[in-house]
């Protein structure tokens, strides 16, 4: 498998041309993609000491400097010395520019600074953390989002996605015949979401969980037809409620946090 080097490089911490970098990546499977990420770039010395390990290393460069003066000298050695490059953020920069006719702030990592949005999101993080897997059922009323669903249908992973997007989420690992606690009954239904799967698919994900254990795959947990139950009880409660049933089979967790925040109306910039 070929190797494809990839150098992040940024005055700030880099994510956000590390996740557009990964996007892309994603439509070439086949070949092994080597990310090596150069943050807090703000000297021309280190710059130039790292565009020539770059050179040196034939990577292809992605890079988001809202310094100007750096990002024309990264943009200017790439195309010198014929390294493939990729300037994400000064298009962006240029539109906001245009549409409001003024210069930008040119402050790096503002995106990641220590205001009100950022400490919301910290709370929301611990609280999806401290009311994970219906530790205490008083979370369920002071949540912004309550995920129901049977065991390994993404409630953990996707509660800590929409907290890293402020919302305050609450889940509850649904059982056949397990008493459901009075609090659900309270909350209201549109903030509810019950997230179903496909018993094949579940099969397989409980049966690779087990084997990760160094367990034995073959027992009731991971039994299709009992998992087949499962579902089917979970879905009454679904039905019950009245909440939006999500199936996770096919879906990644940011298209099923999608799916969450549209339905809410959320909109993050006013939260």
């Amino acid at each position: 498998m070929r190797e494809i080097k990839i150098f992040i490089l940024s005055d700030s911490v880099g994510e956000t041309a590390h996740s557009v970098a990964q996007a892309a990546a994603a439509q070439f499977s086949n070949f092994q993609i080597n990310y090596q990420r150069f943050p807090f770039v703000r000297t021309e010395s280190l710059l130039k000491t790292v565009l020539a390990q770059a050179e040196k290393d034939q990577a292809a460069v992605f890079h988001t400097f809202v310094d100007r003066k750096l990002s024309k000298m990264a943009t200017e050695f790439c195309q010198k010395h014929d390294l493939p490059y990729y300037d994400v953020i000064t298009p962006a920069l240029d539109t906001f520019s245009g549409i409001t006719h003024t210069q930008p702030a040119n402050h790096p990592g503002t995106v990641h600074a220590l205001n009100d949005n950022y400490f919301d999101r910290i709370n929301a993080i611990e609280f999806a953390v401290t009311y994970d897997d219906g530790k205490n059922a008083s979370g369920f009323l002071e949540a912004d989002v309550v995920l129901l669903g049977v065991s390994r249908t993404s409630k953990t992973p996707l509660s800590l996605y929409l907290a890293n997007r402020n919302l305050k989420v609450a889940n509850l690992p649904l059982v056949p015949k397990a008493q459901i606690p009075d609090e659900i009954w309270q909350v209201d239904p549109k903030k509810i979401f019950g997230l179903t799967n496909d018993p094949e698919k579940l099969n397989d994900i409980r049966r690779q969980r087990m084997v990760q254990y160094g367990l034995n795959p073959d027992t009731m947990y991971s039994n299709t037809d009992k998992i087949k139950e499962e579902l089917a009880s979970a879905d009454k409660i679904f039905k019950k409620i009245g909440c939006l049933v999500i199936n996770v089979a096919n879906k990644s967790i940011e298209e099923t946090a999608t799916l969450i925040t549209e339905s809410l109306g959320y909109n993050e910039a006013n939260k």
